[in-house]
């Protein structure tokens, strides 16, 4: 123990002395690998007078020969538009459901109301940061899991196990029963007032136990929890206000009229909660449907959770498998053929030309180090290890197309941007991309294969929520 001390503040001062600043001679040098550089002065005129650094890398050859016919699809039902909100993952989930609900009730068409679940989420969200804030009432500003907290109150990103929790306690109703709203389809302005309250609640929370401190240090008792959920249901009940000043407030119980294919006209009424219960396949639960993921920077075959990564206090957090892409690939493939959809979360913005009319996703669409003539090349441990790479959205994974073996050759998403975004709404990504930039798919259970399904009996390993990859 005592060498290693030693080496360790050898090693510290050594650092220490080879620490050096930009000098004329560093300088002079940077400046000769620049100037002596032919290509470069050249690119130069290029890039500096041109708007539009990825239309310069865009290598059309990659996706060359990239068509949209798929060997196995499953049944879509028309694409939805998220606007300007992070709800990608509730958008997701609800496509997965609605073609269940157009063949129940025989419709053309049918939507969820994204609104109404978004209320209870951005509820539950607020409940449970002031419940850790006074969980952590004890440890100061400054401890990790204090800022973390304090960072970002509530957003309106997430994955599928939120819109779980929020459809089993909440249910669901369709998309005319309650409406979206200017601000539901643009969240920012609100979510940045319903943050700043939260702040507020959870700073007077924090000096609800600071007082109580210096009370009992001088003898007296005192009971500063309840003070606290007294703190805490008044900023709630603000929180409330501006939801349902922003977003309308939610039905107890709805009434729905539709026609159907044979062209009747119909009537449900019922119950938020009755209608999800009607609406769900039996095995729709968590433990049937899981969520399994490629991170190689962690043990396959082991599965990891996400402490606090949820939205209602009762809920269940992110947990998943960790898995190689070549048996993930499998159980997607069964799953497509089976003719059921997936969820899924990926890196939407890497290698990928979403423009209206393109939709195409390859590791080799943008040549970046090429245009500019430098190395990036980093293998996919080593993009999420630096943040250079992390799952930024979700989307269905609706088909695939495999060669004359069965291998995949490409995918397709169903993204929740609008029919102007990609093909119509889809984007196509080749199974290169899938290996590099995608992350974690939920999937029916029955479609994994015996050792994925014996390694889900484990112990989950818990993650902090400011883990590297989430």
């Amino acid at each position: 123990m005592r060498k290693t001390a030693l080496f360790l503040i050898a090693m510290t001062a050594c650092s220490s002395l080879m620490a050096q600043q930009l000098g004329q001679a560093e300088l002079s040098e940077l400046k000769a690998s620049f100037n002596n550089d032919g290509y470069a002065k050249s690119i130069h005129n290029i890039i500096s007078t041109t708007k539009g650094i990825k239309a310069l890398a865009y290598n059309p050859s990659a996706v060359q020969g990239t068509d949209d016919f798929f060997k196995y699809s499953v049944n879509v039902s028309g694409i939805t538009d998220q606007k300007s909100s992070g709800r990608c993952w509730m958008f997701t989930s609800m496509n997965h459901l609605r073609p269940v609900v157009m063949k129940k009730y025989n419709v053309k068409n049918f939507d969820f109301s994204h609104n109404y679940s978004y209320f209870w989420d951005i509820l539950e969200k607020a409940n449970l940061f002031l419940e850790n804030v006074i969980a952590t009432s004890d440890k100061p500003f400054g401890d990790r899991a204090v800022d973390n907290l304090f960072q970002s109150p509530v957003g309106d990103g997430g994955v599928w196990n939120l819109f779980y929790n929020i459809g089993e306690k909440y249910g669901v109703v369709p998309a005319d029963v309650m409406p979206e709203t200017e601000q539901s389809n643009s969240t920012g302005q609100f979510l940045g007032i319903v943050n700043e309250r939260l702040r507020k609640g959870g700073y007077e929370i924090r000096q609800v136990y600071e007082k109580a401190l210096k009370v009992m240090s001088s003898g007296v008792s005192g009971d500063p929890h309840r003070n606290a959920e007294k703190v805490k249901m008044e900023t709630l009940k603000d929180v409330y206000r501006v939801l349902a000043i922003c977003l309308g407030e939610p039905p107890a119980e709805f009434t729905w009229k539709y026609r159907d294919n044979d062209g009747n006209i119909k009537t449900v009424k019922t119950t938020p909660q009755e209608f999800y219960k009607s609406i769900v396949p039996a095995d729709y639960n968590a433990k049937d449907y899981v969520m399994i993921m490629n991170d190689p920077t962690r043990e396959y075959y082991k599965i990891y959770e996400i402490d606090n990564y949820r939205n209602t206090i009762e809920g269940i957090n992110w947990t998943y498998l960790n898995l190689p892409n070549d048996v993930i690939k499998k159980a997607a493939v069964a799953s497509i053929k089976d003719g059921e959809p997936m969820y899924a979360s990926c890196d939407v913005g890497k290698q990928s030309n979403t423009a209206g009319g393109v939709g195409y996703m390859d590791p080799g669409i943008y040549n970046f180090g090429q245009l500019f003539g430098i190395n990036l090349d980093m293998d996919k441990k080593a993009r999420i290890l630096t943040r250079q790479s992390g799952s930024s959205h979700a989307m269905l994974i609706v088909a695939v197309d495999t060669d004359d073996n069965d291998k995949p050759l490409k995918w397709k998403f169903e993204n929740s941007w609008g029919p102007q975004a990609g093909k119509g709404g889809y984007l196509i990504f080749t199974d290169k991309w899938f290996d590099e930039y995608m992350f974690r798919i939920v999937i029916n259970r029955k479609y994994l294969d015996k050792n994925t399904i014996k390694a889900l009996d484990q112990k989950p390993v818990m993650l902090p929520a400011w883990d590297y990859m989430f």
